[in-house]
Parts: structure tokens; sequence; C-alpha cells
């Protein structure tokens, strides 16, 4: 089903169905108006707004469309997200490509080398669920064609019709598939990198440590990570009370979507935001890697309430005791792992949930000797890169960031 029938198919049901119109418009109004903040900060407010109403309606489409069995539950947001295609790219050869089953697609700068390229391997976000290389393609494109590298974006397959972990699971084979054949490609096999956006850093990050304990393929030469996200222990972190109502993605609906990615219902959401799932013992264990008190005060002047005790609950542990597990939070790695990571760029957004994960992890990795290259955009939200060149909406953070991440890649 193609981007504009959905699109027909939901207006359809929408006209016949009035009350789903006005349902949808009382929802976002709502929410629009008492639950989104807007910090004076933000990157381009005016677009910032325009893009939040459309997300919510899209959100709000999508779970008419699947109540009254139109489609999918995720089918219309996917859509949406892949978006218009851009115009063909004259500076770069690009080719969709199976390895090992997986779907990816490889972008090659046009211009002759005399030497092997540097390559670059990408794991686009959308906590799972969502996100395709078609809808990261503008991404890619900026990454191979400032860079001068040759991209690999990793069309993972998607949850609930791959149940987790299939798309940690595809990153790391397309990733060991290309490592071992990067010469093809006319990429340094030592000179591989491996990067990914949102729950695509995750992957990123649990790659590079199952890859440490490996000897049958070159070391990794970095990892770029974008406001990653590191780990299920605590949600209650400094940047997840800052930003639990900044859009576009608000801390319950993160929490409610990384449950269901997880296989488990999102009613068990509210008792996770609590930390009702974990044990007082691996809380105490944990503490010296994941404690707001490591978080510098400068990122706690926007307000920050320790919460209350929460009441552990073994049942609910049982239920997602896979995202306590290294492949969902990378930042819960042993030492001796996290001292064997290669370098690592990482870019950290003040207005995102997830800010201070990428903080916790930049320390754990400088602790270890690590050598951590860190940008952080002050005016920067979840998501934001995905935004690069996007007609209409591309945002100042996201050139702004993604020219840090080049200046990574062309300084190694």
């Amino acid at each position: 089903m193609g981007f504009q029938q959905v699109l027909l198919l939901v207006a359809g049901a929408i006209l016949a169905f009035p009350l789903c119109s006005i349902f949808l418009a009382v929802w976002v109004a709502y929410l629009y108006f008492f639950k989104s903040e807007f910090p004076p900060g933000l990157c381009n407010p005016v677009k910032m707004r325009l893009f939040h109403i459309g997300f919510m309606a899209t959100y709000g489409l999508g779970y008419i469309a699947w109540k009254i069995n139109l489609c999918g539950e995720h089918t219309v947001m996917r859509k949406v997200i892949n978006g218009i295609p851009p115009f063909k790219d004259k500076k770069l050869h690009i080719q969709n490509l199976q390895f090992e089953g997986v779907t990816v697609r490889l972008y090659q700068p046009k211009v002759l080398h005399t030497k092997p390229r540097k390559g670059i391997l990408f794991f686009h976000g959308g906590i799972g669920m969502w996100g395709s290389i078609d809808a990261y393609e503008r991404v890619c494109r900026f990454l191979a064609r400032e860079s001068d590298s040759v991209v690999v974006s990793v069309g993972y397959r998607l949850s609930p019709e791959y149940p987790y972990p299939r798309q940690f699971k595809d990153c790391l084979v397309a990733t060991i598939h290309f490592m071992k054949n990067a010469a093809d490609y006319g990429v340094d096999p030592e000179c591989v990198l491996i990067s990914g956006d949102s729950i695509g850093g995750t992957f990123a990050a649990a790659a590079c440590q199952e890859l440490v304990k490996r000897t049958d393929v070159p070391k990794v030469r970095a990892q770029i990570l974008a406001y990653p996200f590191l780990q299920a222990i605590d949600f209650n972190l400094p940047s997840h009370q800052q930003n639990r109502f900044v859009p576009p993605f608000f801390q319950s609906i993160v929490a409610e979507l990384g449950v269901q990615y997880l296989g488990e219902d999102k009613s068990l959401a509210d008792a996770i935001r609590k930390g009702s799932h974990v044990p007082e013992d691996m809380k105490m264990k944990l503490r010296n890697w994941i404690s707001p008190d490591i978080i510098p005060q400068e990122f706690k002047l926007r307000g920050y309430k320790p919460p209350p005790p929460a009441v552990f609950s073994p049942e609910i542990h049982q239920q997602v005791k896979e995202a306590l597990e290294t492949p969902f939070s990378p930042l819960l790695a042993e030492v001796d792992i996290v001292g064997q990571l290669p370098e690592m760029f990482i870019l950290t957004c003040e207005y995102d949930v997830f800010r201070d994960e990428g903080l916790l992890y930049k320390k754990r990795l400088e602790d270890a000797g690590v050598p951590v290259t860190w940008y952080h955009l002050a005016d920067g939200f979840h998501g934001a890169i995905f935004s690069i060149d996007m007609p209409l909406f591309s945002m100042s953070c996201a050139k702004r960031g993604m020219d840090s991440v080049v200046n990574f890649v062309r300084g190694l």
C-alpha cells in the first residue's frame, strides 16, 4: 500500500465517520494546548509547533484507522514518516542490496578516490517499529556526500511483525557481512564506523559491544551515536523530568511504544516509568553508572526532583526483563567490555528525554579510557537530524548536528 493510498484511505474513513474527525481534532487540540511544552530555547519554534501538530494528527489517524480495521496499527505512521522521496543525487551511486537476507541501501560517492574510503553503517531510528531506509534517505545521502564515505543504511525488519530482538540481530548480521567484505565496496576494512540515531544508536552501541568479543572481523574504527536510548533502569533522570512534555516524543508515549516494541502490553509503561521493574539489588549495583548524582549540575538547572521510592514488582520484572539486558540497555555493559570499545562520537540534545543517558554513557567510556568526542545541541530535540534537507521542515539544529558528525568522520 503506497503513501498516497494510505492518505486517501484514511481521509475517506474520516469523512465517512465524522465522529472520528471530531475525536481526532479534540485529541490533538488537548495535547497541543494542555500537554505540550515548547521551551524558549527550542530550535525553530514555529516549525516545531507545526511539525508537532502533524505528528500528533498522524499518530491519531493511525490509531483510528487501526481501530476501525482499515490497516495495521503502525501503517499510517510508517508511510507518513517515509514521506516523499528526494530527487536523484548526481554525486552518489545508490543501490539496494541484500546482506545475508537483510535489505540494505549502499551510497557510494561517484568521485574517483585514489585509496579505499571510510565505510559507515547506519541504523535508523523509529522505536524499532517505525522508520526505514527510505525515511532516512536524506540523512544517509548527506552523510555519504559530505564525508566522502561509503554509507550502508540497514533496513532491519520492524516489530511487531518481526518480534524483538530481530531488529538488533538484523543490524548485527549486516554489520558483520559488510566488515568481512568491505574491500568489495571500495572501503578500508580497518576504517569501518558504526552509527545510528535514537534506537539506531542503541543498536550501534550494542553492536560495538558484541563485536569486541569476536576475532573473525576487523576492529570497528569508531561508533557514532545520535541521541541514543541506552538504559531501561531509570526513567526519572533530570532529562526525563525536564522534557517529559517536550515534542515530538512525550515521555509517556516513548515508554508505551518501548513496551510495545518488546512485545508487551503498553499498560505496563506507567509502572516502568516509576521503576517498579528493577530489583533493589540491581539498582544498588548500577548506582555508579546510572544516577542523577553523576549528571553535571548544569543539566539540572531546568529542574529536578528526586522521585519517591518505587515498589518492586517481580511480575513486571519478569515481563520486561529483556529490557535490562545489554542489547536493549547498552549502558549496563560490564567494565571489561566498555574498556575495549572503539572511539565514540556522541550527539546529545538539550530538549530530549534521553539526553542524560548520552551523558552517562559518555562518562562511562571516558572513565574506561575510551576517546570520546561530544557535541551538544543546546536547542536540539529528539529526532533532530531526521529533518536534514527536508522540504519546509528542515531544522537549523539538524544541519549543525550533521555537520558535527561529518567533521568527526573527516577527522579520523
